[in-house]
Formats: C-alpha cells, structure tokens, sequence
C-alpha cells in the first residue's frame, strides 16, 4: 500500500510538472529557452557526477576512508568532495554507503552532509562570479566536442575523464540558455512587479525556493535560476536571499525520499540533514535583518559592487550555512543521541542479512567491507550449528584453554533439529550473499573488488559445504560421544578435537587486529590436514586388528574421518577468503602458496 501511494504521489507531481511546463511553453517562447537551459544544466550535473564515479569514485573512497577521523577532517571532506564534483548528492550517496557499511561513525557521516551544505555554496559563486558575467557558451562548446571525443573511447577512466568535461559544457551551456531566456524576459516582461516585501515576502519566496528544488531535485539548479534572474533584474535582492533559503530546505526532500528504501543508518542520516537544513533555514529567516547588514559589510571589505546583487546572494548563501554550521556543531552529541532515540538500532536477526543491501550502491569498499561482514555472519551460524551437531557448543570452545579436555567432557546430548536450523539460519543468509554478490559483481568494479567478491562468495558456499558435512557425520558423533564406549569414542573425539581447535583458531585470528592477522597460520594447519585421514584411516586399522573396535564401526569411523576432513578444509577455505589481507605483499605470498604455479609458467 505505501509503494502504491509513493508511485501515485510521484506520478502526480511528474504530470503536474509536465502540465505546467506545456502550459508555459504555449505562453511565451522565451520561456522555453530558460527551462530548455535547466534541462541542460540538470543534465550536465548527472553526466557530472557519473563522470567522476568512473573517474574518481576510488579516489573519493579513499579519500573518505582516511580522512573521517574526526569531525573537522569529515567536514573538510565534505567541503572539498562537494566542491569539486560540484555534487552534493554523490557525496551523500558514498557517505551513506560507508555509513551503512559500517566504514564510517554517524558522526562523521554528520560531518560530511554539514561540509557537503557548505561545499555546495561554491556553485553560487561559480555561478555569481564567472556564469552570469562572461559569455560562458563560448567554452562549453569546445569542452563538449572534447568530452564527446573521449565518451566514445574504450577505457573507464577515458570514458569517466569524457563524462566529466561533456557535464562541465553542458552546465555551462544552461546557464548561458537561462541567462538569454531572463535577458530576453527584462526586454518585455518585469517579473518584479511580483515581488513582495516584509515577512509575506520571506515566506512565499522561501517556500517557492523549496518547492523548485524538490521539483528539479537540485538546490544547484534553484540557484542558478535565482541568480541569473537576479543579474537581470528579474527578481529582487530580498526575495532571492528568501528563495536561497527556500533551497537549502528542499534539498533535505530529496534526502529524505533517498532515505526511504536505506537502512536504520541511512535513515538517521537523512533525519540529521533535515533538521541541520530546517534549523539553519529558520535561524537564517529570524536573523535575516542582522544577515543582511553583515553580508554588506563583507561584501565591502571583499571589493563585490554595491549594485552586484548575484554576488552578494552567494556571499549570503555562504554566510547562512556557516551560521547553521557554527550553531549545530555544539550540538551533535545531543543530536546523534535523538537520532538513536527516534531510530532505534533495529534487533539483529541472524536468519537474515544484518550487512548486505541494495543502498550500498556501487562503490567496491563498502560492497566488500559489508559482503565480508555478512559472510563473517554466515560463519558464526554455521559454526553454532555445527559445534551443537556434533554435541559441542562453540562459546566452551571459545573459552577454552584446553580444546580436548573441553571437548572429552562434552558428553550431554544437545537437542538440535538440525535440518530446520539449516533452513533458518544458513540457506537465507547463503542465498542472499550468493544474490548479491551476482547483483554488485555485475557492475563495472575494479578487477581487485571483483576478485574480493569471488572469494567472499566461495567462502560462504565452503561453509555451507562444512554444514553439509557435519550432518553427514552427526548420527554417529551423537552415538559415540554420548557414553563412553571406549576406543571408539576416543576416535570420534579426536576428530572433534580437530573440529574445536579449528574453530579455536579461527576465533583468536578474527579476534587480532587486521593489522596483525595472517592467513598463513591457516595455510599450516591445510598442510597438516592433507595427511589427516591416512592417520585416522591407520589407527582405526591397528584397533580392529586389535579387536578394540568392531568391523561395522571401523568403516563408520572411516566414512566420518572423511567427511570431518571435508568439514575441516571447507572451514579453512571460508577463514582464509575472510582473513585474506588485501593490497600486500603478504597476500602475494599467500596466494602463491595456495596455488604454487609450474616453474615454466612464471
């Protein structure tokens, strides 16, 4: 019910938009070429912000995975992020990601959307400063031809370096098609005879600036039409400080409506962005007196003409996000805490995935980060289900000093309905990592993020093979584990001593730090385990030759050494694609030794 009305609400407001822009278009033609010009300008920002998730959406990744530390160094990154890709909404998008992925703190996704409102001010001063005073369609065009040549080459970073310059020419070129449609306008028709003054001016004109950007969907394109209306005396300076106002409110919609399909974090996010933007609006709206003579006494003291109106409005735009900024910051811990209030942290089930989801959208760090997150969840359910299976319980073994005189004590007989287990704690989870990994790996990724899936992906279906085999082995383990039933017993504790030291490992490896794991541990115990069964297969044969055991259950034994040596390396598989160091030398050596190739090949 609630799609329903999402998909009738938005396509409402699309016929609504279309109804009006026809309407106006039959109305006079000069109006044609200022929306013809928002069309483009909109268009360059998309071909902008794919240009440099080719071009530069790794550098972005690890620019912000570095450089989020602490709030002035999140801000900054948003600042500079902003500014640079001239995107707003391709900086949320990378801070929600790594938000939900876990990569960054919701202070420091807090601290990116507050840089983000003020990086995204030096699209006013580009704007203001260089749009509506020199004739910029004379560089878009070169830019253009330049960005068609290398949009029609082979390579990504071609392509994204294409993009980048087609999206520059084409905002150049809207705002030189709104710049003529509003001169044309002033030749004929005086739009101020619609302004209003006092506070009726200042509600109307913020609620037309809010209104515009959630139907554009782009404070950007708001303040090019205001700016450029206002450098041809289409629009009055006052009215245009209350539409710059109106902006920052509407750009929250968008967030908001982004929102709707992300995760708790991703939520709060966008929760964070509306109330820094409504708060900023209504500080600004109450003190728009005090602004005003503060943006004439800087603009003086920077040398802006008392009569460059567009100039001035960006000084405002800059002044009023850095007021919003100065008064939220003392804030935050008190905002994260209503945040976390108002969205709890949902409860984890460990039936489905608490990592992987479709809002991650398509950067490789937080798609691995969260994919080896999910498979580390897939881990510890098969690794419950298994120890329970076989009449153990993984938090002795975790605790353990002594893995064998853990496991000979283990003897009580733990209920399990393993196969139901199974269909509600592992094959959802397998499933949906398997679903994702073939969704994300369809994307153009870079071959390391690509080769990273593949291995989280085989991991999961290893565990899955571990699961299978330790039901293959539990009728027997549960009949010889029970009671003590003398030499018997002791051979299927040695194998669920091998089983629990295994685990035992794996445990004390997730737990170090990243800095200080090694795979190669795990590489050991895979040498060792390669004579594993001949051992089992030679002590089982000296017991029946000693009559200690019977014939039926030495071939029992035998059947389940094999399957607990399946269980064991399909353990290893899934440890290793989960420890596996990445971008070292160490994971070089770590591979080769995994799949040493023939001397003639190197």
């Amino acid at each position: 019910m609630k799609a329903f009305v999402q998909r009738y609400i938005a396509s409402l407001r699309l016929a609504l938009v279309l109804g009006v822009l026809v309407f106006a278009f039959a109305l006079n033609a000069d109006f044609q070429r200022i929306a013809a010009g928002v069309a483009v300008f909109l268009l360059g920002m998309m071909m902008l912000e794919d240009g440099f998730k080719a071009l530069g959406g790794s550098v972005l990744e690890r620019v912000l995975a570095q450089a989020t530390g602490t709030l002035p160094r999140a801000m900054g990154f948003g600042v500079a992020a902003t500014a640079i890709t001239q995107s707003s909404s391709l900086v949320s998008v990378i801070s929600i990601s790594f938000l939900s992925a876990g990569l960054i703190t919701l202070q420091a996704g807090i601290g990116i959307i507050f840089g983000a409102n003020l990086g995204t001010t030096t699209g006013a001063w580009l704007i203001a400063g260089v749009g509506v005073k020199v004739d910029i369609a004379a560089y878009a065009l070169p830019l253009l031809a330049l960005g068609a040549v290398l949009l029609f080459q082979r390579g990504d970073r071609s392509r994204g370096a294409g993009q980048v310059l087609t999206g520059i020419g084409l905002l150049f070129l809207g705002i030189a098609f709104i710049k003529d449609g509003f001169d044309a306008y002033s030749a004929g028709f005086d739009l101020t005879r619609l302004a209003l003054g006092g506070v009726v001016g200042l509600v109307v004109y913020t609620g037309l600036g809010a209104l515009a950007t959630v139907v554009m969907q782009s404070s950007h394109a708001t303040m090019l039409l205001v700016i450029t209306a206002l450098a041809a005396g289409q629009i009055g300076y006052d009215n245009a400080l209350a539409v710059a106002i109106g902006a920052n409110i509407g750009t929250t919609v968008t967030a908001l409506i982004g929102a709707g399909s992300a995760n708790y974090q991703g939520k709060r996010l966008a929760l964070a962005h509306l109330i820094f933007n409504t708060m900023t609006a209504c500080v600004a709206l109450v003190l728009i007196a005090p602004l005003h003579l503060a943006v004439d006494g800087l603009s003086d003291i920077l040398g802006i003409g008392a009569d460059d109106f567009a100039l001035r409005l960006a000084v405002f735009h800059t002044l009023f996000n850095l007021l919003g900024i100065a008064l939220m910051i003392p804030l935050i811990p008190r905002l994260i805490r209503l945040l976390e209030r108002r969205i709890a942290t949902p409860v984890p089930s460990i039936s489905q995935p608490q990592f992987i989801s479709a809002q991650l959208g398509d950067f490789p760090a937080p798609i691995v980060t969260a994919l080896q997150n999910e498979v580390w969840h897939l881990y510890r359910n098969a690794a419950g289900l298994i120890c329970e299976g076989l009449n153990m319980r993984l938090e002795d073994l975790r605790a353990s000093r002594d893995v064998p005189t853990t496991v000979s004590r283990s003897r009580d007989a733990i209920r399990v309905d393993f196969d139901r287990r199974y269909q509600d704690k592992i094959k959802p989870l397998h499933a949906a990592i398997l679903d994702f990994t073939a969704t994300k790996g369809s994307l153009p990724l870079p071959r390391p993020a690509q080769t990273r899936l593949q291995e989280l992906r085989d991991g999961a279906n290893a565990l899955v093979r571990a699961v299978k085999a330790a039901k293959h082995m539990r009728p027997n383990v549960q009949r010889f584990s029970r009671d003590d039933a003398g030499a018997i017993t002791v051979l299927y504790d040695g194998l669920r001593t091998e089983i629990g030291e295994l685990f035992f490992e794996i445990d004390r490896l997730e737990r170090l730090p990243e800095s200080q794991r090694s795979a190669l541990t795990l590489l050991e115990e895979r040498a060792v385990l390669g004579q594993t069964y001949t051992t089992h297969a030679q002590r089982a044969e000296r017991l029946l030759q000693a009559r200690q055991i019977t014939a039926a259950n030495a071939a029992s034994f035998l059947n389940d050494a094999r399957y607990a040596q399946d269980l064991l390396l399909s353990l290893l598989d899934a440890a290793q694609a989960c420890l596996r160091e990445r971008d070292t030398a160490l994971a070089e050596i770590e591979r080769l030794l995994e799949n040493p190739q023939d001397p003639a090949e190197l």
